[in-house]
């Protein structure tokens, strides 16, 4: 069973930079997409990006293009999300996600992480 565990979260100012990381364990991860959600309070829970099995097809959600990047180093068996020029709209609980194929949606998340809280001030 497979156990995908995010840290890296935290409280930022607007402007500011996070790398979030996404540990697996217990399956190598190198034959799944990858991808990251996040959830605002009150809000659905949203698509962040995600990459392919080998690191070489990538998507991002319009909102972060441009200032988000997620990779991937299967060699350690994680996954990171480089979040630059925050904004306090990103402000919510990213979730690490394993999918069954790509791209990664919420329909075919196989496993998800507990979450990691980022919280940008204005």
């Amino acid at each position: 069973q497979v156990r995908l565990v995010e840290s890296g979260g935290g409280l930022v100012q607007a402007g500011g930079s996070l790398r979030l990381s996404c540990a697996a364990s217990g399956r190598t991860i190198s034959s799944y997409a990858m991808a990251w959600f996040r959830q605002a309070p009150g809000k659905e829970r949203e698509f962040v990006a995600d990459v392919g099995r080998f690191g070489f097809r990538r998507s991002h959600a319009d909102s972060v293009k441009g200032r988000f990047t997620i990779s991937r180093d299967n060699a350690k068996n994680t996954v990171y999300l480089q979040m630059n020029s925050l904004k306090p709209e990103d402000t919510a609980v990213y979730y690490c996600a394993l999918g069954d194929s790509y791209p990664v949606r919420t329909g075919n998340v196989e496993v998800w992480g507990q979450g990691t809280l980022v919280t940008v001030s204005s």
